[in-house]
């Protein structure tokens, strides 16, 4: 095994309770230390999203079944994607050598807040893109993967009708990019002041939900894309052709007896992670993305950095609800690289 580390204990953020961002504390913790066919990443930076906030909240059912009802059953590292470099390489691993610069997610468990994190080197980990540096290769994997799965599953078709609720956040960034690279027409939902961003993504149209509602223009969409769980069904419904696509990203998830009608009657197809919109294998689809950001059809959006240190503080903008792509946490920097 190659190393260049000796240390034996590393800075994690870590939390015991759910609630608010102050229960997320800095703590020395084990390092971890790679098996046979693991690589070793210090990280350097890695995002907090939305589903860091409501896990960390204990804001769904369903979150608290698998970690803990009351509180969580052991202590939770969060964190879903990281940039950093490879610092060990177990002896079975050959794709990786020591010092690359890689992205991706280390897999269920294994949270990336924190200086280093191990992970399978068959997994979701690629090289970071040639045209891209460390800082945003850490948001690529939560916001871009989430889209791509969800795009892919709708079928979407060149010249079809679709909106992107949520246009401006760590998904819609992404799933406006990738709905045009399939061809479609794109709106865009969000505030009044990420008009421009969403229109410098590719969205043809852009519609501000605080002055209009997007329903009122009628059955247009062939596809909409709710991303934040805010579109409201009843109007998505009164806004998407018969038979087309409703795909729910952010929310609750519960299906209700109006998805079942719609998807039996035909009124609609209903994506969501209850309709199998999720894969094993993640490798090659981290492959796609690096892929496309080289090839320049898509880039990631970056709002605000914080050093490991004020990890609290990302949470607390996370919490907002209103985040502008994505929110960094750097985490070698604060060390002193």
């Amino acid at each position: 095994m190659l190393s260049g580390v000796e240390s034996k204990n590393m800075k994690a953020a870590i939390y015991r309770r759910y609630g608010s961002p102050e229960v997320v504390r800095l703590e020395d913790v084990a390092k971890p230390v790679p098996k046979d066919d693991e690589i070793l990443i210090r990280i350097h930076a890695t995002t907090v999203c939305a589903t860091d906030s409501h896990v960390r909240k204990g804001a769904y059912l369903i979150f608290r079944l698998f970690l803990g009802v009351f509180k969580p059953r052991k202590p939770i590292v969060a964190g879903l994607e990281f940039s950093g470099r490879v610092d060990e390489v177990g002896k079975n691993v050959s794709r990786f050598k020591v010092g690359d610069l890689v992205f991706g997610w280390p897999g269920r468990g294994k949270g990336t807040h924190a200086e280093y994190v191990c992970m399978p080197a068959i997994g979701a980990v690629d090289l970071v893109p040639a045209n891209m540096n460390l800082d945003e290769a850490a948001s690529i994997f939560c916001g871009g993967m989430t889209a791509l799965v969800f795009l892919e599953k709708a079928q979407i078709k060149p010249g079809q009708n679709v909106l992107i609720y949520g246009a401006s956040g760590a998904v819609g960034v992404f799933a406006v990019q990738l709905a045009r690279h399939f061809g479609a027409r794109v709106t865009g939902v969000c505030g009044p002041t990420n008009q421009d961003l969403v229109k410098s993504l590719g969205a043809e149209a852009v519609i501000d939900y605080t002055k209009d509602d997007f329903s009122n223009a009628g059955r247009v969409y062939d596809v909409i894309v709710d991303t934040v769980g805010k579109s409201g069904f009843a109007r998505s419904m009164r806004a998407l052709k018969r038979g087309g696509t409703y795909v729910l990203i952010g929310g609750s998830f519960l299906p209700s007896l109006r998805w079942i009608w719609a998807s039996v009657t035909g009124a609609a197809k209903i994506v969501s992670p209850f309709a199998g919109a999720t894969v094993k294998d993640l490798g090659p689809y981290v492959h796609s993305l690096k892929e496309l950001i080289e090839s320049g059809r898509l880039r990631t959006v970056v709002s605000q950095r914080y050093p490991f240190g004020q990890i609290a503080q990302a949470h607390a903008h996370a919490d907002t609800g209103h985040k502008v792509g994505s929110v960094l946490v750097l985490i070698a920097e604060s060390s002193g690289e």
